[in-house]
């Protein structure tokens, strides 16, 4: 049996662990879109040059477990006269990560619009502004939604691993909780318990978003 008066105790320090993993989430993903999405316009463009250091940094990327970059940034980076903080360099290792997943969520939406409606929209007299807003981008975004959702919730449980840099986030208060006071069913509970709070609102949005862009469909 759960001890309930435990878990109602320590239920406060799980709250502010989340509020870490949501703050540290935010700012990674966003950062991860922006990456994304450069890099995506970069491959989708063949810009020599670019597009060759775009592929060696999405299979740098992910190829090396987040871990591995943490620690890079946040003790390897101090040698070479680089010091951040711990939520910087868990931000930038979450878009460092996520950029090279949503690169290529992305740029497999802009590839998967037929080149002929392209040439169609230019014979209606669409520019490639308008071409791009009203013809590839609406179709791109249907074709890219699912994969977005899943890097987003992909990241989001990523997060987990900034408890190495001693990032007071929800895995680190269960680690912390287990080891001083042994209650580990009731702390993984609570962290199971969280975790489900964050992501479940999340995936029923994803859910949503892609029957919301799905045109292909109707």
């Amino acid at each position: 049996m759960l001890d309930w008066s435990f878990i109602e105790r320590y239920a406060p320090f799980f709250v502010n662990g989340a509020w870490m993993t949501l703050f540290i989430s935010v700012f990674g993903i966003a950062l991860a879109i922006i990456t994304g999405g450069i890099c995506a316009a970069i491959q989708t463009a063949r810009i020599p040059v670019l597009r060759q250091i775009v592929a060696v940094y999405i299979e740098i990327s992910r190829n090396t477990p987040l871990l591995v970059q943490l620690y890079f940034l946040y003790f390897g980076l101090p040698k070479l006269g680089f010091v951040w903080s711990a939520e910087m360099c868990a931000i930038i290792g979450l878009g460092f990560l996520g950029g090279s997943y949503m690169a290529e969520s992305m740029r497999a939406g802009l590839q998967a619009v037929p080149q002929i409606q392209r040439e169609n929209a230019y014979m209606l007299g669409f520019n490639r502004m308008q071409t791009l807003v009203h013809v590839v981008i609406p179709q791109a975004i249907s074709v890219s939604t699912p994969g977005f959702v899943a890097n987003v919730i992909f990241l989001i449980k990523e997060s987990s691993v900034v408890s190495a840099i001693a990032l007071a986030d929800v895995m680190y208060m269960a680690k912390d909780l287990m080891g001083i006071t042994y209650n580990t069913y009731e702390s993984l509970f609570m962290l199971i318990v969280t975790y489900l709070i964050i992501l479940l609102p999340i995936s029923i949005l994803g859910t949503w978003l892609e029957r919301r862009f799905d045109y292909a469909r109707r």
